[in-house]
């Protein structure tokens, strides 16, 4: 869980801007990507679910190791 430290900076009465640390920033951005990811791979499973495949005692088999 990430805990952030905003700054707001408010224009005419107005919540204009979010400042956060830099280190926060970098922890958003790494949660983001691992997000992205994380959808990318559930994608990639699911188009994948019915293809064909070759068991793992097999290809070991097959290549002697």
């Amino acid at each position: 869980m990430l805990i952030l430290h905003p700054r707001i900076l408010e224009q005419d009465g107005k919540k204009e801007f979010a400042v956060l640390p830099y280190e926060e920033f970098e922890q958003i951005t790494t949660a983001l990507a691992d997000y992205e990811d994380l959808k990318d791979l559930r994608t990639a499973k699911q188009n994948e679910k019915n293809a064909p495949s070759i068991p793992l005692s097999q290809v070991r088999q097959e290549l002697g190791i």
